[in-house]
């Protein structure tokens, strides 16, 4: 059979290879003659039988790493774990009890075909994607994976369900309804703070100056320190819990899903549909944009900084943003004419 690609050597001493279908001609980035054939070899192999070809690279491939033979998935999902901490470790220790994944567990890593992960896929959810994704790239990086099991073009796309704000409406009547004083201040806290539920839960006394009117707290997600400025409406609430130590001594200890399940079960009893403790922030994003507070602070409160917006205005310095309610008064007062145009009040530490 004729042979598709030929070796030559150029006049400086290394070795090329020619398509002689195509003329293309490239680098064996070699001056050795042999390694420079058995190069050459392997591609015309490649072109008569890819299969074996490729049966053969895994052989190679299990030889240079012996754990390779009976590395499965399972020890791959079990590594991961190890190298998180706090949430993050358990997200990842709920995520890989996924029953989706059940089928690819003992499945030997470098015997995985793509049908096994579109299997998964196809039974999985959005979070199977999101986390096998995760798992495949992380055997990849470990150098577990000689080539990707499936390519990136080929993940079915991950679409994420249609989230909403909550309405006033619906805030007032959950707070209404709710006869545990510590759960209706987490549930006012959020709808002033736009704060994640976790961020709130762990909020301290120590957290607040009562002579500036902050409160500051570590984003348990980023680690970031977050200094927001608050009004009277707010304070009101925060003179309702406890003025030393945690705010909230049972919240804290709960699980963020637990805390989830609590505030779904409220809603089901009022009949409000499409909402979760995340949609506490996207009415504080909602009413920053209608209020004209500026992009560069809800960005700062949110957590969600651009990379422009912090080396423009970040920097080095820790921004103690305005109160949103404080904000939205004062806009509401310049359109009434009582006030001159808001200029919020900004300070560096």
């Amino acid at each position: 059979m004729k042979q598709r690609y030929r070796v030559f050597l150029r006049p400086w001493g290394v070795y090329y290879s020619e398509d002689l279908t195509t003329k293309k001609q490239e680098t064996l980035k070699t001056r050795d003659k042999d390694e420079a054939y058995r190069i050459v070899a392997a591609r015309n192999e490649n072109e008569e039988a890819p299969a074996f070809s490729l049966h053969l690279a895994r052989v190679y491939w299990k030889a240079g790493d012996p754990a390779g033979a009976t590395r499965t998935w399972q020890h791959v999902m079990d590594e991961i774990p190890k190298l998180k901490q706090d949430e993050t470790r358990h997200r990842w220790l709920t995520a890989i009890k996924d029953k989706a994944l059940d089928s690819v567990r003992e499945l030997v890593v470098l015997e995985t075909q793509a049908e096994h992960f579109l299997k998964v896929l196809e039974n999985g959810s959005v979070s199977t994607n999101i986390y096998l994704r995760r798992i495949h790239n992380f055997a990849l990086d470990m150098n577990w994976l000689p080539w990707p099991v499936l390519p990136k073009k080929r993940w079915p796309q991950i679409k994420f369900k249609e989230k909403r704000a909550i309405k006033w409406e619906e805030h007032q009547a959950i707070v209404a309804r709710e006869q545990n004083a510590e759960r209706k201040a987490f549930y006012q806290l959020a709808w002033h703070l736009g704060a994640a539920q976790s961020d709130i839960a762990f909020l301290e006394a120590e957290n607040i100056d009562w002579e500036h009117n902050v409160i500051s707290f570590a984003r348990k997600k980023t680690g970031s320190i977050a200094i927001m400025r608050f009004d009277e409406e707010t304070a009101e609430i925060l003179r309702s819990l406890p003025p030393d130590g945690p705010l909230f001594p049972y919240l804290r200890t709960a699980r963020a899903g637990d805390r989830a399940t609590e505030f779904h079960q409220r809603c089901v009893g009022l009949k409000i549909k499409g909402v979760t403790l995340h949609s506490y922030r996207y009415a504080w994003a909602e009413r920053a944009k209608k209020a004209g507070y500026p992009e560069r602070f809800a960005q700062e409160a949110l957590g969600h900084n651009s990379k422009a917006v912090h080396r423009a205005y970040a920097r080095r310095a820790q921004v103690e943003l305005p109160s949103l309610g404080e904000y939205e008064k004062r806009r509401a007062m310049f359109a009434e004419g009582k006030m001159a145009e808001p200029v919020a009040q900004v300070a560096t530490v």
